[in-house]
């Protein structure tokens, strides 16, 4: 089954969940409207003729020139028809809430919590959000395009390294 297959096939279940379709360099992303994401993912693993039993990983993407500026990107892989399919999802800042796909993946446990952790985006349904890189009293998000950089001591083993704005001042 082709990747225009896939794309007809999950339009004839879905009428409006794609809100569009792009192939690049081979490879098919559909973007999606958040409340469609969990049953489409479902039919596209799922459904014989799609069998994307496989989610290679789960990763955001801030574009702060956006409305919903906070991306969530899906990887998909039929190892059966050897293809491979993009989800996204937007949504904004204010209200950033995608459901879970940890039951459908379980792989998507690690991925969504360092989605989470990094851009902020709630994984909704997910059975144990919380930090997993980060400090658990860590503030903020520090992959999206508006966290501020520098300016934090850091120290390491009795050694104070200035702020990185402050380094090549004395040189």
């Amino acid at each position: 089954m082709s990747q225009d297959s896939v794309l007809e096939r999950m339009r004839e279940a879905f009428p409006s969940a794609a809100e569009r379709a792009v192939r690049d360099r081979g490879q098919l992303s559909i973007d999606l409207d958040p409340g469609e994401l969990r049953d489409v993912a479902a039919f596209l693993r799922e459904d014989p003729a799609c069998a994307f039993q496989m989610l290679s990983s789960v990763s955001g993407v801030d574009y702060p020139d956006r409305e919903r500026r906070l991306c969530v990107v899906y990887q998909l892989h039929s190892l059966e028809h050897n293809h491979r399919l993009r989800l996204r999802v937007s949504v904004s800042v204010e209200d950033p809430h995608v459901p879970s796909l940890t039951d459908l993946w379980p792989t998507a446990d690690w991925h969504e919590r360092e989605v989470y952790d990094f851009f902020g985006v709630i994984f909704d349904g997910h059975p144990n959000l919380e930090r997993i890189l980060m400090p658990d009293d860590w503030v903020g998000h520090p992959h999206r395009k508006d966290y501020p950089l520098g300016g934090v001591d850091v120290k390491f083993t009795e050694v104070s390294v200035p702020p990185a704005d402050v380094r090549g001042a004395n040189a």
